[in-house]
């Protein structure tokens, strides 16, 4: 894997995830990028409801320290069943 990214780490680092708006569907984004990134690194975050509440964005602010951190958080996140979309 090369390590060609733009961004220099570590860095503050916005991920949004969209899913259906459950009671669980904020901590069960959260638990995943505190397990690989932790609890320290977590700045922020914040949610917000579709027009109709149907679905919810989870944005979590937190400092990511290498492109494989981010690649293991984001495919942790795409093979879950919750989750129908990631920024």
């Amino acid at each position: 894997m090369s390590d060609d990214s733009p961004l220099e780490f570590p860095c503050s680092f916005p991920l949004k995830v969209m899913g259906h708006n459950r009671p669980t569907f904020e901590q069960y984004v959260v638990e995943i990028v505190r397990t690989h990134a932790g609890s320290p690194a977590i700045a922020h975050v914040t949610t917000r409801p579709s027009r109709n509440a149907r679905y919810l964005a989870v944005t979590v602010t937190f400092t990511a320290t290498s492109r494989a951190q981010l690649d293991d958080i984001y495919r942790a996140l795409s093979v879950s069943e919750q989750v129908l979309f990631l920024l």
